[in-house]
């Protein structure tokens, strides 16, 4: 890894001259670091290594990822922001996706680094991403095999726990105003377990989250599009991303604040978000998400974006961002351990009812005829408004129950049914 020795000389010297020739020396992010392709893709490749065999939280090969990580915020010169002096913040395995992957009450650690702000120093922008993936498999695959394979995990998110290394390296130079918490989520492909956790055991001294930034998925861009989820949390969103994009990015924005990564947990306690996210493909939960896959170049363009929002978010006034609600509550905690179609849902719909991305071949859902590209918008005869509303609707049957679905399918009603 690099050292930043060099980079701190150089920055005093800059700092120096500026001083005696009497120009500005306010944060510019135009400082000279490039975010590293061969770093990103080097974090890439020993996350997703097959020897870690998946990083399943709770489990030793997640815990030799949390001290690389630990080892890099060290090497980087990040403050400790974990429990007894360490990055590490450690909790315990809980819950139906716990349990389901024989993980109950296995200890787990989210791993916490701090670039100390300036002039606002209890104001936190907080940039996360989760390290655990799926283990061998599971309930939590999409492969449909009960055998054991290695699911690598190198989009989901060995790429965005990358990127968020980068970005610590790079901001630790920049010297900012605000305080920047740097957390690199376990936990989150058995429900978002690190960041509830984080949230409700902060570890941070006092003082305000005034935003997060979620980098989950960012390896794979196709075409120069992305995705940002959680704009309509912040009204000063939609102005920050599009100033950010200096690499004309074909940027779908979804307003909602709320989805299946840790973003969510802070929404929850109302903080406005953003998660990056290049989109699913064929590899998504499968042990064909392997680092050779990977669009570096498309993820140096992702986290590039980011490291502008962020140099932007130090700078602007904290009236400005105000939390708006943009998203709908569960009526009731969801289940995780019941009946299951197979499909996956489509992150970046941002319409009414729930917009399949793929469907698991020989599963439920496509033995019902359910196929890519459908959207469910009835149970039964209840409306299904979002994700959310689809999971309290299927938690409510068990296996043996017949389920009637409705589906709109290129603009027309496609009545289904699946008998679990």
């Amino acid at each position: 890894m690099k050292s930043s020795s060099y980079s701190s000389i150089s920055i005093i010297l800059l700092l120096l001259i500026c001083h005696l020739a009497g120009c500005s020396t306010d944060n510019s992010s135009e400082l000279d670091f490039n975010i590293q392709a061969a770093e990103l893709q080097a974090h890439i490749n020993w996350l997703a290594n097959p020897e870690l065999e998946g990083r399943l939280a709770g489990s030793e090969h997640e815990a030799k990822a949390a001290n690389y990580i630990s080892d890099i915020f060290n090497q980087i010169g990040l403050e400790t922001g974990g429990n007894d002096d360490t990055y590490l913040q450690k909790f315990t395995l809980e819950g139906p996706m716990a349990q389901a992957m024989n993980r109950q009450g296995y200890l787990s650690r989210n791993v916490i680094g701090i670039i100390p702000g300036n002039r606002e120093i209890e104001n936190y922008i907080v940039i996360g991403a989760h390290y655990d993936a799926q283990g061998e498999g599971g309930i939590i695959s999409m492969q449909g095999s009960v055998e054991p394979e290695v699911h690598p995990g190198a989009d989901d998110n060995a790429s965005g726990t990358a990127g968020l290394l980068e970005l610590a390296h790079y901001f630790k130079e920049y010297n900012p105003n605000r305080t920047l918490v740097f957390i690199a989520f376990s936990g989150e492909e058995l429900g978002l377990l690190g960041s509830r956790y984080f949230v409700e055991n902060s570890t941070l001294p006092g003082g305000q989250i005034l935003a997060m930034v979620n980098l989950d998925m960012i390896g794979r861009m196709e075409d120069n599009k992305l995705s940002i989820m959680g704009t309509g949390t912040s009204e000063a969103w939609p102005e920050l991303i599009q100033k950010a994009n200096s690499d004309s990015l074909d940027i779908n924005l979804v307003s909602s604040g709320r989805g299946a990564s840790d973003h969510t947990s802070f929404y929850e306690q109302g903080i406005p978000v953003l998660h990056y996210f290049t989109g699913t493909h064929s590899d998504y939960h499968r042990p064909g998400d392997t680092a050779d896959k990977i669009n570096i170049d498309g993820t140096i363009k992702v986290v590039n974006h980011v490291k502008e929002v962020i140099a932007r978010l130090d700078e602007i006034d904290q009236e400005r961002l105000a939390f708006v609600e943009s998203g709908q509550r569960e009526s009731e905690e969801m289940r995780m351990d019941g009946v299951t179609l197979g499909v996956m849902p489509d992150y970046t719909y941002d319409g009414t009812g729930l917009k399949i991305e793929s469907v698991r071949s020989g599963d439920k859902g496509d033995e019902a005829g359910i196929i890519d590209g459908d959207i469910i918008v009835e149970i039964d005869g209840d409306h299904v408004d979002d994700i959310f509303r689809y999971m309290d609707l299927l938690s409510r049957f068990d296996v043996g129950d017949t389920m009637k679905i409705k589906v709109l399918r290129n603009g027309e009603e496609v009545d289904l049914e699946v008998t679990f």
